[in-house]
């Protein structure tokens, strides 16, 4: 990419709000050149006159080129389209309806961190409430310490509850991490995080929309949830009420054709409703990282073995032995010949398996007849 139309990038990431549809639209149509030369003093006529004289009243005042300085004094870099660091999976934006009013490809990412973007792949999203509950915490740090440890980048928005969660997880596996924020890549939102962030950085990358210093807006969270979902492969939700933004990051998934998953909770859960309504639509369950890795993984690869309950002694049993040792009393004593009428199975064929049975320790012969064991009891 030219020095020029990095620039313009700049100027325009500046002036135009993150995720602005119609700007998406006009870039399409026009370039970023031809977007940049309307609203800086290009014939406009109509309606849009006074619009178009406001934006080049303030794209004048404007300098990119010194925002870029003062920016890489901070340690970020401007990743735009045609970058060799641009992550192509965010092209993928370009077809897909605007949702809540925002969507588009970014005209450009603020990247703090050592890790290159376009190194993003293989990804997974880890998101859901603010609001966690310990059960979803652990759900969510599991999943992405898994991921994490199978070489596969977590990405997240760093907010409380399960977004740190899930940067903990892997950061606690020495995996990489990216945090998307509704802020400035320099600031730290919320500013608890912040030395989490410091961590994610030194291995993974802080990535924003927004430039340099701004801050937060509730547009600018709606904003980056479309950025979280298109990096990825993959959305796992943990926790979400019906209101939750996680679910925006889902509906973005949904459009761009990745995977959707989501952990359920507790039915009566305020924090796992949104969740189970997305399962019900179709999103495939997942209750642990292993699970979350085979959906993602190309076919045969992360396949995962059916969980059985322990194989207990009675189960290695054969069919007939089974219904023998069911005649067994367990407190009384009996002869052969009655358990033979209660189990009708003949005396011969009784009388060899309880000897059979007595040397596997699931009955015991006494003075009298025979009894379960303690163990054949238990299992």
């Amino acid at each position: 990419m030219s020095d020029t139309e990095r620039l313009q990038r700049v100027a325009l990431n500046e002036l135009i709000e993150p995720g602005d549809p119609r700007a998406a639209r006009l870039v399409g149509d026009l370039g970023v050149e031809g977007l940049y030369r309307a609203l800086s003093g290009g014939p406009v006529t109509g309606d849009a006159e006074e619009s178009r004289r406001d934006a080049a009243a303030r794209l004048a005042v404007l300098d990119p080129a010194r925002t870029l300085e003062q920016a890489q004094q901070s340690g970020l870099r401007f990743v735009i389209p045609g970058d060799a660091e641009w992550p192509t999976q965010l092209d993928g934006l370009a077809d897909v309806e605007a949702i809540q009013d925002r969507g588009g490809i970014p005209l450009g990412l603020w990247v703090r961190g050592s890790l290159r973007l376009d190194e993003l792949v293989p990804s997974v999203a880890i998101v859901g409430t603010r609001d966690a509950t310990s059960y979803g915490a652990e759900c969510a740090a599991e999943i992405a310490a898994t991921a994490a440890r199978a070489g596969v980048a977590v990405i997240s928005g760093a907010a409380y509850g399960i977004d740190i969660a899930a940067h903990e997880g892997a950061l606690a596996m020495g995996g990489v991490t990216v945090a998307v924020l509704a802020c400035g890549a320099d600031r730290a939102y919320p500013s608890r995080h912040a030395p989490a962030l410091d961590a994610i950085a030194t291995t993974g990358a802080v990535v924003s929309e927004v430039g340099p210093g701004r801050p937060p807006m509730r547009l600018r969270f709606l904003a980056r949830n479309r950025i979280i979902a298109a990096l990825t492969a993959g959305t796992v939700v943990v926790e979400a009420a019906f209101r939750s933004g996680a679910l925006n990051t889902v509906n973005w998934a949904e459009r761009l054709s990745r995977k959707t998953m989501g952990v359920p909770g507790p039915t009566a859960s305020a924090q796992s409703q949104g969740v189970h309504d997305l399962l019900r639509r179709g999103a495939s369950l997942v209750t642990r990282g292993v699970e979350v890795l085979e959906i993602l993984g190309v076919s045969g690869e992360h396949l995962v073995e059916d969980r059985r309950a322990p194989v207990k002694p009675r189960d290695r049993l054969s069919t007939r032995d089974q219904q023998i040792l069911d005649a067994v009393p367990v407190a009384n004593l009996a002869g052969a010949d009655s358990i033979a009428r209660a189990a009708g199975i003949s005396v011969l064929l009784v009388a060899r398996a309880l000897e059979r049975l007595e040397l596997v320790g699931m009955v015991e012969h006494l003075p009298g007849g025979w009894r379960l064991t303690m163990e054949a009891v238990r299992g």
